[in-house]
């Protein structure tokens, strides 16, 4: 019988993956009426990854990256006790979680998929978190992995300049309370919202001739991108603030501020009603665009790489997107 008492939670190595092909602002602007200067100045973009490698699939990009954290701490894969896959564009509908367990050798850990979209990662590392502070798990696999190039209407130029394709991996350990990296945590839904930002399904409009059953499939990204900016900048810095205030800190005690990557104007947004330097904010925006799920450990995986985080840092990492759903953690490196 497991004992539940009150454990602390650490991220403990972190892995990233990204697909070969890269495509420029210059190139897109052979695909849709656009330009460099346009996508750039409205975005920050300037160029993102796709998953066009053939056989290749989102899997195989959160295998990689899971596999690069397990092996950044030369870790046994069969001592993962549960992998959290977020992702909202898996390759099979029932899931893909469980490839990821069989491909790295977990071969003891349990494997489900968590479907957020841009917030997936976020709710991933706090779900993973209750696990730890319960005493349930020990070691946990989070991966935020996604190619929404397979579900964009490449004609639209409001929503194809946006999306690129990656994968990124922590590994959450449980530690002594007194250790705990996670210091606290908000999340928050607003289903009335949730058409802002969506991937629909649409039924066929001629019925099977015996059952008279309608099947369908499912549309190409529908993105309101007024509204969610608005809905962004103006419900993330609460959440943010909220959190904060919950544990007596306040944004002078935040050292680095990771957002998800979806748009420049919304990291600066945030930021300034904050009243976060930019200086502190992590982004990798330019280089890949908003890669949804996996945008937070991406970026993430990269500072830890480059050393900018340094031991007992204050990293708030915030979470939004379609549902729409955000969310803040924030953790003592």
């Amino acid at each position: 019988m497991k004992s539940y008492m009150m454990q602390g939670a650490k991220i403990i190595s972190t892995g990233s993956a990204i697909p070969f092909a890269k495509v420029t602002n210059e190139q897109m602007s052979s695909i849709v009426e656009t330009s460099d200067e346009w996508i750039f100045t409205r975005t920050g973009i300037k160029e993102r990854r796709l998953l066009t490698e053939s056989g290749k699939s989102i899997s195989d990009l959160a295998i990689d990256a899971s596999i690069k954290a397990i092996d950044d701490i030369s870790m046994d894969p069969a001592t993962i006790d549960l992998i959290i896959l977020a992702t909202s564009s898996p390759d099979d509908l029932f899931g893909s979680a469980s490839k990821i367990q069989d491909k790295i050798g977990a071969i003891n850990a349990v494997a489900f998929d968590l479907t957020a979209a841009c917030s997936g990662f976020v709710i991933g590392l706090i779900t993973a978190s209750q696990f730890i502070f319960t005493g349930t798990y020990k070691n946990i696999l989070v991966v935020g992995a996604d190619a929404l190039s397979k579900w964009v209407d490449w004609s639209d130029r409001s929503t194809c300049i946006l999306f690129g394709d990656a994968a990124g991996a922590v590994i959450v350990q449980s530690c002594n309370s007194v250790f705990n990296s996670i210091l606290n945590f908000h999340l928050s839904t607003a289903g009335n919202y949730s058409d802002y930002l969506s991937i629909s399904y649409e039924e066929n409009l001629q019925p099977h001739p015996t059952l008279n059953l309608c099947q369908g499939s499912f549309k190409y990204i529908s993105m309101n991108g007024k509204e969610v900016y608005k809905f962004a900048v103006s419900q993330v810095p609460l959440s943010i603030t909220k959190c904060l205030s919950d544990i007596n800190l306040s944004t002078e005690d935040v050292d680095w501020l990771l957002l998800h990557q979806a748009n420049e104007r919304i990291l600066m947004a945030v930021a300034e009603k904050l009243c976060i330097s930019k200086d502190k904010i992590i982004s990798n925006l330019s280089k890949y665009g908003n890669t949804s799920a996996a945008s937070i450990p991406l970026a993430l995986h990269e500072a830890v790489q480059s050393n900018k985080i340094y031991r007992n840092d204050i990293l708030v990492i915030a979470g939004f997107g379609a549902g729409l759903t955000w969310g803040t953690v924030v953790m003592r490196w």
